[in-house]
């Protein structure tokens, strides 16, 4: 059995190699590209004839160290989950109260795109006269919440 698994073992390897590549295609999570660059060296380690065991054990470090060591960079250069979208790109922004907001009612506020929300105060206590610019704190369905 072991001699027929070191005869097969560089197709083993490119095997490894496609299903991390099609795996990382839909993903888009950075966590199978290094297996599958990991399998690239050992298509060749395994033409040497070295036993399957120690094949397996060169994959699994080259993968470790890949992933400890390039990930993080990965991550950070391409900005993988980074960009805000939608409302989420709101917070931070500042609007401007149109209708006063108080503890036990919700106000109105105008945000820069001229979109008009329902906004209530972060932290239930202050009320928030009209005319004053707020920052978003929070969005929790449509309304939006502020602190002055």
């Amino acid at each position: 059995m072991l001699v027929y698994l070191s005869d097969i073992s560089p197709w083993i390897w490119v095997g490894v190699l496609v299903v991390s590549c099609v795996i990382e295609a839909f993903t888009l999570g950075l966590t199978t590209i290094w297996s599958a660059i990991a399998a690239i060296p050992l298509i060749f380690i395994a033409r040497t004839g070295m036993p399957f065991q120690w094949q397996f054990l060169i994959f699994v470090i080259l993968t470790l160290v890949l992933i400890i060591f390039t990930r993080p960079f990965a991550v950070k250069k391409l900005k993988i989950g980074k960009e805000k979208t939608n409302v989420d790109s709101m917070i931070g922004e500042e609007v401007i109260i149109t209708k006063t907001v108080s503890k036990f009612t919700k106000g109105e506020a105008k945000a820069k795109n001229g979109v008009i929300w329902a906004a209530a105060s972060e932290n239930q206590e202050n009320e928030i006269p009209e005319g004053t610019v707020c920052k978003i704190t929070a969005v929790k369905g449509n309304t939006i919440f502020v602190t002055q």
